[in-house]
């Protein structure tokens, strides 16, 4: 049986094009076809690109054709993908050609190495929360939509803060004149929510974020709750500054005063695939290159890491030496 492995570009970025050109000839070689979808294959014929690829996402094979989605960009990228397989079994895999790529699994630089692991399945796969997002108007549901990562209510009109009042679970914790509020999943808070203080949550862990933006408040102070709670903003009608609702950065929803905003824990999750066990707090440490000179390491085994102790080192001897000393 044909194994087939979904390629998903950014079709803007040169990178990412060589990328893919690579990687379907790469596949092509392990015995493993590329699939493409109508729209990237067109984009990459406009601008003189041929791939080796024979058949198109929903003209001569569907999404349960497909084994495995491999996303050539950065986040943005992912997310844009993750529209497409959500509702089927189709993992992603992310090769990151953006900035921090915290959804990427791997770098331009492994992409090789990545391929040979797709065609081993040397994968695991990991189930990302994500959340439902509904807009009440007058008593009355008018948009449903989802999200990732985060589901922001923001200002619309940039020189007035619009006035809110966050919720959870029925009752009423603060109300202020802000920039938005930001409702976001554990895999979203190294995103948006991060960027506007909130804390870190390892991608394991089951809860909701609630993070203010640029409150006028003195407690506006993120928030982070179970994952079976329901979170809410309402837009306030003190004055007649209207918000937006985006979701992933991606799809846009107008919320005047009045708009009242409910996130829940979706039943549908995104699936991700993995070819490294490294565990979260690594990939934290390498994406924002913090500083660990001077860690010593557990006095034993890790049970779960397999992290062993480190050697003791002279107090002049260099952190490169240190960090070889680790490796």
């Amino acid at each position: 049986m044909t194994r087939r492995i979904l390629l998903l570009p950014h079709t803007g970025r040169p990178d990412a094009i060589d990328a893919t050109v690579t990687t379907a000839k790469q596949l092509q070689d392990e015995g493993l076809a590329a699939v493409l979808t109508r729209t990237d294959r067109d984009a990459l014929a406009d601008v003189g690109v041929e791939v080796a690829c024979g058949e198109i996402l929903n003209e001569h094979v569907s999404l349960a054709d497909v084994e495995l989605g491999m996303v050539l960009g950065g986040d943005g990228t992912i997310l844009r993908s993750a529209e497409l397989v959500r509702h089927s079994a189709v993992p992603l895999l992310g090769v990151n050609l953006g900035h921090v790529g915290f959804l990427a699994e791997s770098d331009r630089t492994d992409l090789a190495e990545t391929i040979r692991q797709v065609a081993d399945r040397a994968y695991d796969i990991e189930e990302r929360m994500t959340i439902d997002v509904a807009v009440w108007r007058d008593g009355r549901q008018v948009d449903h939509n989802w999200a990732l990562n985060e589901a922001s209510v923001e200002k619309s009109d940039r020189a007035r803060m619009i006035e809110v009042v966050m919720e959870v679970d029925g009752r009423p914790i603060s109300t202020f004149g802000c920039d938005g509020v930001v409702m976001a999943t554990p895999t979203g808070s190294t995103a948006y929510a991060f960027s506007a203080g909130g804390p870190v949550v390892w991608p394991e862990v089951d809860a909701l974020l609630m993070v203010p933006l640029s409150a006028h408040a003195l407690f506006a102070k993120p928030l982070v709750v179970a994952p079976t709670s329901t979170l809410a903003v309402e837009v306030l009608n003190r004055t007649d500054a209207s918000g937006v609702l985006w979701c992933d950065g991606r799809r846009a929803t107008e919320v005047p005063t009045g708009s009242r905003i409910e996130v829940t824990r979706s039943a549908t999750p995104v699936r991700l695939a993995r070819t490294h066990v490294a565990p979260f707090s690594e990939r934290l440490v390498r994406k924002f290159s913090l500083p660990t000179a001077g860690w010593r390491g557990p006095s034993v085994a890790h049970p779960v890491t397999g992290a062993v102790p480190v050697p003791p080192r002279d107090q002049d001897e260099p952190d490169d030496a240190a960090a070889e000393a680790r490796r």
